[in-house]
């Protein structure tokens, strides 16, 4: 699977294990920065930029880490197309890919350890949509625009 990567200096370890892993599996990884954890970086320019890869269709699914997974969860999720979803749990990320198709994981680099955080990759990565009575439900959130 081509899966594009990004995230902040509060993110960056996280997303460097996590690439690690998707590496070892034998997924190619766009990896768009940061690239270091020293200096303090604005985590939008990051979250667009997987999110445009994701939207174009250049890329399958994105992972994206921040502080709390929160930030570049919005930011993800202003692109037509990206159904970004932060998981804190496996549970949350199946649920996510079952039911809603998310194709963009967001996490959470300051909340959760290397091991938890590739636990959740791990389930997001493997479950499928369900699709069903799920499918009319995403097309719904691509359909409607909030109100102004």
């Amino acid at each position: 699977m081509k899966i594009a990567a990004g995230a902040d200096h509060g993110g960056y370890a996280i997303k460097e294990a996590v690439v690690r892993g998707l590496r070892s599996q034998g997924h190619e990884v766009i990896d768009v920065g940061t690239d270091s954890a020293q200096t303090s970086v604005d985590y939008p320019t990051f979250a667009h930029r997987v999110a445009a890869l994701v939207a174009n269709g250049e890329v399958e699914r994105g992972l994206l880490v921040c502080g709390t997974g929160l930030g570049v969860c919005m930011a993800a999720n202003r692109h037509r197309g990206v159904r970004a979803a932060d998981c804190l749990t496996p549970h949350l990320a199946e649920m996510a890919r079952r039911h809603n198709d998310a194709n963009v994981l967001c996490l959470g680099g300051r909340l959760l350890s290397e091991d938890e955080a590739w636990a959740i990759t791990e389930v997001w990565l493997a479950t499928p949509f369900e699709g069903g009575r799920h499918s009319k439900r995403v097309e719904l959130i691509e359909l409607q625009e909030g109100p102004a």
